[in-house]
């Protein structure tokens, strides 16, 4: 999402390549590049001013060590800089009380029903609580159907009153509802409109004053730059919500609202949705954004990413039979399921540093990267998968013939998949004789 602005900034550093010392001179040139390119991510002109007026401070105030050169030194202040920006840490949702109420706002268009349904999702699936959604969007037409549809398939249900149009009535019969079922937390969609005007103001700000939310996020289209700004302080000044949520940011977006929201409305961003699947919603840490703008990746999410689809069970089983040589083409098939889970390859692969770069110009779908391995797989016997070794040359035509594959694929296959069992055996041996020895030494 902020492909351009890396390669940007990455050039502006450049500049200070060579250099033995921080001066007025290069510093001012190295500035003036990153100005460029913050205006060029859609972040406003006072916003990047302000922002290059703390770097200049900063980088003229250091002394810088003999260990670590200017541009190393240039890129560790903007790096703090842009997660100050952004909110410095991560900032979580308040979802205590009897129950815990998140009223959702924003504009129609911006994703707020898909983004109600998605933070029902997260609470239950993440927190492990009861969650009710309630249907308060009662001006646009569909809205209702809409959120039951996308209720229905994270198994969340949705309080909705036909025919009513007070959406103040049913955000508080779905409280007493919550209330007297045992629900933990309610999630109300409330109406938008396609601009900011009087009647959508009056209507959220009562709305809010009769249901007393415990959290209020406001909802914006990351693809509308400035514009986000703008909306988010207009809502901010009659509604004093508590975060954003930045939505299709996996679309045509150059960023500036994101490093700009925090720094004009005063209020952190705590979410940014990334697709269309319920599960592409992610929790917004301002160092991890700062890391992945500056091309040195975001393992820590990916680490999070991977503990979710990984329970201690299934991996202490996989780590016996990885011990034991037993890793079959079943297990391997198995854990491409649980990759596909963590979400969109090239996101991930993006996670790791230097990769943003690496895969810039690479197309990869998720639906057809694992299409002729999950196909080759398939069409072998269960036999086959369990024993590998026995798959000679007419079983691999047979594989290949049924799979609509080609026979150097499947040996492809093979070959890959005995590689990456040598290599998580030898790893899993390698860790186990190192507590060996450690339990000895002890």
């Amino acid at each position: 999402m902020f492909e351009n602005l890396s390669e940007r900034l990455e050039r502006s550093f450049k500049i200070l390549k060579g250099e033995g010392k921080i001066t007025d001179i290069n510093v001012a040139e190295t500035l003036k590049d990153i100005r460029r390119a913050l205006l060029d991510a859609d972040v406003s002109y006072k916003v990047a001013k302000e922002f290059c007026d703390r770097v200049k401070a900063k980088a003229m105030g250091q002394n810088v060590l003999t260990a670590v050169k200017p541009q190393q030194m240039m890129v560790k202040i903007v790096h703090d800089e842009l997660a100050d920006f952004m909110g410095s840490e991560y900032t979580d949702i308040n979802i205590k009380g009897q129950p815990g109420i998140v009223l959702v706002a924003g504009l129609n268009g911006s994703g707020k029903t898909t983004f109600s349904a998605k933070l029902a999702n997260h609470i239950k699936s993440k927190r492990g609580m009861k969650v009710l959604l309630a249907a308060c969007d009662t001006f646009r037409p569909a809205a209702i159907d809409q959120l039951k549809t996308l209720g229905s398939q994270v198994n969340v249900p949705v309080y909705s009153e036909d025919g009513v149009k007070d959406p103040i009535a049913i955000a508080q019969n779905a409280i007493r509802t919550a209330k007297s079922e045992g629900f933990s937390v309610v999630v109300i969609d409330t109406a938008g409109r396609l601009a900011v005007d009087q009647e959508l103001m009056d209507e959220i700000s009562a709305l809010h004053q009769a249901v007393h939310p415990t959290e209020t996020l406001f909802v914006v289209d990351a693809m509308t730059g400035q514009d986000a700004v703008e909306t988010a302080k207009a809502f901010n000044d009659r509604l004093d919500f508590d975060g954003v949520v930045l939505t299709k940011m996996d679309g045509d977006t150059r960023g500036g609202a994101a490093l700009s929201i925090k720094a004009v409305v005063g209020k952190p961003i705590k979410f940014v949705s990334t697709g269309e699947k319920m599960e592409a919603l992610d929790v917004f840490h301002p160092a991890r954004v700062a890391d992945r703008i500056l091309g040195m990746g975001d393992v820590v999410s990916l680490v999070e990413k991977a503990q979710e689809q990984y329970d201690e069970k299934q991996a202490r089983e996989l780590k016996k039979k990885l011990a034991k040589d037993q890793f079959t083409l079943e297990d391997f098939y198995e854990q491409i399921q649980q990759v596909k889970k963590m979400g969109n390859i090239k996101d991930l692969a993006g996670m790791l540093p230097g990769m943003d770069k690496a895969l810039k110009d690479v197309d990869i779908d998720n639906k057809t990267a694992y299409k002729a391995t999950e196909a080759i797989i398939q069409s072998m016997t269960v036999q086959e998968r369990r024993h590998p070794e026995i798959i000679n040359g007419s079983r691999r035509k047979r594989i290949a013939d049924g799979s609509g594959t080609s026979l150097p694929e499947v040996n492809r296959l093979l070959k890959q998949f005995e590689g990456t069992r040598k290599m998580m055996k030898s790893a899993v041996n390698g860790s186990l004789a190192q507590q060996l020895r450690g339990m000895r030494r002890r």
